[in-house]
């Protein structure tokens, strides 16, 4: 089980590659979501919610699974950052702008943490992995939701 536990958390190992694992799984999470919206336009939004809420409780699982191997919030975890980019384009219209524009907003707060993020890391296991950038996703959506 703890191979599909690593499968997940590394979103199929994008993870591995060590730095800038989590921009490059954020990237891939907007070109999943443009080619979907580009096969079947209109159910993306749909089932993006649903999708969001699985991957993010998966993630919470996986990480939390991985954490006595890895240690809090290894770097090879990028499933976190997945989560937070779907969050991000939550009942956003896919466009390759809003998808740019929602890219640079989640790295920003992802990266940067203002506003409370940093604070979430605090918690423990699976939970304090997922939880800054599901934050991070949702004030990226916030402002998404002004600008589109």
């Amino acid at each position: 089980m703890i191979r599909v536990h690593k499968l997940v958390s590394t979103s199929l190992g994008i993870g591995y590659m060590g730095k800038g694992g989590g921009t490059v799984a954020a990237v891939a999470t907007c070109l999943c979501l443009y080619a979907l919206h580009l096969a079947g336009g209109d159910q993306l939004v749909t089932w993006l919610p649903l999708a969001t809420v699985l991957l993010t409780v998966l993630g919470i699982w996986s990480a939390n699974e991985l954490e006595p191997h890895w240690g809090k919030d290894d770097k090879k975890v990028v499933i976190d950052e997945v989560a937070g980019m779907l969050i991000t384009m939550l009942f956003i219209p896919v466009t390759l702008s809003s998808l740019l524009v929602g890219l640079v907003l989640f790295r920003f707060f992802d990266i940067v943490k203002p506003l409370y993020i940093r604070k979430l890391e605090k918690v423990r296991g699976g939970l304090g992995v997922m939880l800054d950038d599901v934050v991070a996703g949702v004030y990226a959506n916030i402002i998404l939701q002004l600008l589109f």
